[in-house]
């Protein structure tokens, strides 16, 4: 039976007390940093290299989030040349005309985050729809909060989780519990069913309640342009009529054209997200030319700057905690080596596995474990490094319960994925959040609630099908 050491006891009072600091809506950057260097210390048995390890844990957090940074800093660089040209208003038109109640707004852009999630997976996805649906949703009057909530839980939730069509998810789980992958798949509709039915319509009855309580305000204005740019006046130059539905158009078009790519050549995650980067970059430096003339070339590398600007400050309170939590898997091994026993699978999923060979099994006991040992491995913010873990347990249980190896992988699946791919930890969300420019930690605050209930009814359901 694997034992824990001091790394993994340390890890889990520091994870103890960042919870504590978030719910009591404290900052939790300093519990990270103090975190990052005691797990240093007790690694390497030195303060410098303790110190160190705190520089390169930043780095290595840096360059894991990196990607989405830039995605998220140019779109945002798009979106201000697409708001100071009016192109935004000429686009988000034809949907604003569908959408006509905030109520719409939240179910109809999460089904479309939902589909398109299933065939290009979240990231891409959230780019795609911020850049056209935000403005449509804050225009009927549904908060940035609102949109960023349905986006991530029907996106980040309910398609990443199931995963039906790229079935990246379901390989990797079946693999680990020696099933095929189409029995997960199965056994996973009907817990996505409840799972996805339970966490949206908590959200909404809740988004609905603090909209009518005044807690959220409803904003008409886009959020990704906000009174601290250092854009020149003249970078507000309105177009003609017929030109901003030309370029209107033509944004539409080209992100067709980016779909359509996608399916050709089937290009998914990282590759579909760059070429929606790449598009973005084009579409503003098009934009930029046309309405600024002879002053386009200063202007664009202006927006590109602003872009980055918002990236760096909506990132930055980000790092320190991602920093920390990425110790629990594989980071650990790249910033201070291989001193965990050699049996370990990583901070993170130690911790799972330790619980899952404490528990005495039985449907109910085994369900809740796998749903908890999920949540667990999820916590660091990748939900994919630990499900091959919870397909593992999950075979093991069933033999001891006699049945449902393929209930209890898909219930670690929902669990692992909803927690860190995900919807409930901030750095997982944040692509969302930049997108809609609301902050990552109140955004995982707000579906903490949809989230454990939909967890808990979905568990109660796995344990009926067992």
């Amino acid at each position: 039976m694997f034992e824990l050491t001091s790394l993994h006891w340390i890890f889990t009072l520091f994870i103890l007390l960042i919870i504590v600091a978030m719910i009591m809506r404290r900052d939790t950057s300093i519990i990270c940093i103090i975190g990052i260097f005691l797990i240093g210390y007790v690694a390497k048995g030195t303060i410098n290299q303790a110190i160190i390890g705190i520089f390169n844990s930043f780095v290595y957090a840096l360059n894991e989030l990196s990607g989405t940074i830039l995605i998220i800093s140019l779109i945002v660089a798009m979106s201000k040349a697409l708001l100071y040209t009016g192109v935004n208003e000429i686009m988000v038109e034809p949907f604003a005309r569908a959408i006509r109640t905030p109520s719409m707004a939240y179910w109809i852009i999460g089904v479309f985050m939902m589909m398109i999630s299933w065939f290009f997976w979240p990231s891409p996805a959230a780019a795609l729809m911020g850049a056209v649906l935000l403005p449509v949703g804050l225009r009927v009057g549904l908060p940035a909060m609102g949109v960023a909530a349905s986006m991530n839980l029907f996106g980040h939730g309910i398609a990443l989780s199931s995963d039906w069509v790229i079935q990246g998810a379901p390989k990797l789980t079946s693999a680990a519990a020696g099933i095929p992958v189409q029995d997960v798949v199965n056994a996973s509709v009907p817990l996505i069913l409840v799972m996805g039915l339970v966490t949206v319509s908590v959200a909404y009855w809740t988004l609905k309640r603090d909209i009518e309580k005044g807690r959220l305000s409803i904003e008409k204005d886009t959020v990704l342009i906000n009174s601290s740019d250092s854009l020149d006046e003249t970078a507000a130059f309105p177009l003609a009529t017929r030109v901003k539905k030309w370029l209107a158009a033509m944004v539409l078009i080209l992100f067709g054209i980016d779909v359509a790519v996608m399916v050709s050549f089937n290009l998914r995650g990282g590759d579909a997200t760059a070429l929606i980067g790449g598009t973005a970059i084009l579409i503003m430096i098009m934009i930029v030319l046309i309405a600024h003339k002879g002053k386009g070339i200063e202007q664009t590398t202006s927006y590109l700057v602003e872009g980055f600007k918002f990236g760096i400050t909506v990132f930055g309170p980000v790092i320190p905690i991602a920093a920390f939590f990425y110790l629990g898997d594989s980071g650990f091994v790249t910033i201070f080596g291989k001193v965990l026993p050699l049996d370990s699978q990583g901070l993170v999923n130690d911790l799972g596995l330790v619980m899952a060979q404490n528990v005495s099994i039985s449907p109910v006991i085994g369900a809740f474990t796998i749903m908890i040992v999920g949540i667990i491995t999820g916590l660091d913010g990748s939900g994919f490094s630990g499900i091959s873990l919870v397909g593992s347990l999950a075979k093991l249980f069933s033999v001891s319960i006699g049945s449902g190896t393929a209930t209890l992988t898909a219930l670690g699946q929902i669990a692992a994925i909803f927690t860190g791919g995900g919807t409930l930890v901030p750095w997982s969300l944040i692509a969302v959040a930049a997108i809609c420019n609301v902050n990552p930690f109140e955004l995982a605050r707000r579906n903490l609630l949809p989230v454990m209930a939909g967890l808990i009814v979905t568990t109660v359901v796995a344990i009926f099908l067992l």
